[in-house]
């Protein structure tokens, strides 16, 4: 699949107010903004292997598509959720377990760039990334 490879962050879109709207702190908005997150993803079937690493923090996420599954932001924040396919990207929905609210996310990709689209609250963002 297309998901496939080694992704390394590019330029977000509103995700300093997206983290805001997530209420994690000025310090942390800003130091989140500059993590030069990278993210290689490997598919196999409905099983996905993420390692993220980040200046804070390497994490290896399995997963697989339908299957509910518990995550923690670098942040701390714990989710629980699961991911999709919808159509040619990835849709997640998840649930904060501190206060039941939603956090949707998706991953396509457009042209040579991998999109990741965050919803909370009514706050949109995006972090792009290129192989």
């Amino acid at each position: 699949m297309a998901f496939n490879g080694t992704w390394e962050i590019d330029r977000n879109e509103n995700y300093e107010k997206f983290m805001e709207a997530m209420g994690i702190n000025i310090v942390k908005r800003k130091l989140g903004a500059h993590d030069n997150l990278k993210i290689v993803i490997q598919q196999d079937g409905n099983k996905f292997t993420v390692k993220e690493s980040s200046n804070f923090r390497s994490i290896e996420i399995e997963f697989t598509l339908g299957v509910s599954f518990e995550y923690s932001l670098a942040d701390g924040t714990v989710l629980t959720g699961s991911w999709n396919i919808e159509g040619n990207k990835l849709a997640g929905t998840f649930t904060r377990k501190d206060n039941g609210k939603s956090l949707l996310a998706f991953r396509e990709i457009i042209g040579d760039e991998l999109v990741q689209t965050y919803i909370y609250e009514g706050v949109e963002a995006k972090r792009i990334f290129k192989r």
